[in-house]
């Protein structure tokens, strides 16, 4: 694991072993808090991941460590790797420093599309639902209307669904009744319990869900079948979000592959948009 960042690290070290939900919570902290995993005591980490101290410890076992302890020493062995990156961070600002963590989730975002292979089943996915509903709350809202706006050229029928409330439901049922095989959805911290519950009964609908979140042992992952991780900043007082953003337009191209008739609706649109005047050049 040698020569990737300390997230990229651990999301290594935690795939393909079965997490319970509390320990993907702690996976999910460790994850955020990367750089200071290694040095952090096990109550240290249970307050964090908002845990108990035994479930840390189990945490541990169930990743096949013989306590956190020996969890920690393997994480301060690969640690050093990043030793000079963090004292030249120590010369930089702040704001500089966010802008180089969400570099860093971009490289990552990167290592992880050297495997196209996930990303193309979700654009077949995508493509071939009529309509595609694109579900994102609160924070991921605005994912949701981004990837919405541009799918629209695109695609034949698509619905945002970017509020919650009683009528969520509603919608989701309708967009099944009018065919709906895929569901989109971009889920990003703080975790909206609605959109845990919207995801578990698109599932229930039949639906395949197909999931851009900020780790892939977020809450929504127990109820995605597709997920996609895509890391977030948060070194200033509101989470970055540019590798989601990215990750989105990523699986937009690769809807746009599987869609014969994709260039054709842009050319229209681009013809249409000129006769209207709607942009200056």
């Amino acid at each position: 694991m040698s020569g990737s960042s300390p997230a990229a690290r651990l999301q290594q070290l935690f795939e393909g072993h079965r997490l319970t939900p509390t320990q993907r919570r702690i996976a999910h902290c460790m994850v955020r808090r990367a750089a200071d995993a290694p040095f952090l005591s096990s109550v240290e980490l249970a307050e964090l991941a908002g845990v108990s101290q035994p479930s840390v410890t189990r945490f541990a076992v169930a990743l096949g460590f013989d306590g956190y302890p020996a969890l920690r020493r393997h994480l301060r062995e690969v640690a050093p790797a990043d030793a000079e990156q963090e004292d030249a961070g120590e010369t930089y600002n702040e704001y500089q420093q966010a802008v180089r963590a969400e570099i860093e989730n971009l490289q990552h975002l990167s290592d992880l599309l050297a495997d196209p292979g996930p990303v193309e089943r979700a654009g077949r996915l995508l493509a071939g639902s009529r309509p595609l509903p694109v579900l994102g709350l609160r924070a991921a809202s605005s994912q949701a209307r981004g990837f919405g706006y541009f799918a629209a050229k695109v695609h034949p029928d698509v619905r945002v669904l970017d509020e919650g409330g009683s009528m969520l439901l509603d919608r989701i049922d309708s967009a099944r009744r009018a065919g709906a095989t895929a569901l989109m959805c971009f889920a990003l911290p703080r975790h909206p319990k609605e959109c845990v519950e919207a995801l578990a009964y698109a599932g229930e609908q039949g639906f395949t869900v197909v999931t851009v979140a900020d780790s892939a042992f977020a809450p929504v992952a127990k109820h995605s079948d597709l997920l996609l991780p895509a890391a977030i900043g948060s070194g200033l007082s509101f989470d970055t979000v540019c590798a989601p953003m990215l990750l989105g337009r990523v699986l937009l191209e690769a809807m746009c592959d599987e869609l014969p008739d994709a260039q054709a609706r842009l050319e229209e649109f681009d013809v249409r948009a000129a006769a209207r005047g709607l942009f200056v050049e």
